[in-house]
């Protein structure tokens, strides 16, 4: 079992939900985070007064797959969020020792699903 963690651009969420679906990748987490990479943020004019912004709105999408989906999930997140230009993201896979379904108790690739 793997977690893949996506940070993608907050516009894109829509594109790769619904890739992740085509997919039938249905299971996920996503929380709205603030980050900054590459592209070191922006200057603004705040009250006459310019601010630099480094702190970049990002989404994170959490999702805990099997195996056998894991190349699947990362070439739908990439379909959904890829627009070629600094800032599409980063995908992020690492190992998931255990699982258990609090419902059922179901263990492991059975709680997955």
């Amino acid at each position: 079992m793997k977690l893949i963690t996506a940070y993608v651009q907050p516009e894109r969420l829509g594109e790769v939900k619904k890739s992740l679906y085509n997919n039938e990748i249905y299971k996920m987490s996503i929380h709205n985070v603030l980050g900054c990479g590459q592209q070191k943020g922006y200057q603004e004019s705040y009250r006459g007064t310019m601010t630099e912004v480094n702190l970049l709105k990002k989404v994170c999408i959490e999702i805990v797959v099997n195996e056998e989906y894991v190349q699947t999930c990362i070439d739908a997140i990439i379909e959904g969020a890829k627009t070629g230009e600094i800032g599409d993201g980063k995908i992020f896979v690492t190992n998931v020792e255990k699982v258990v379904r609090i419902r059922t108790g179901e263990k492991d690739e059975q709680a997955v699903g």
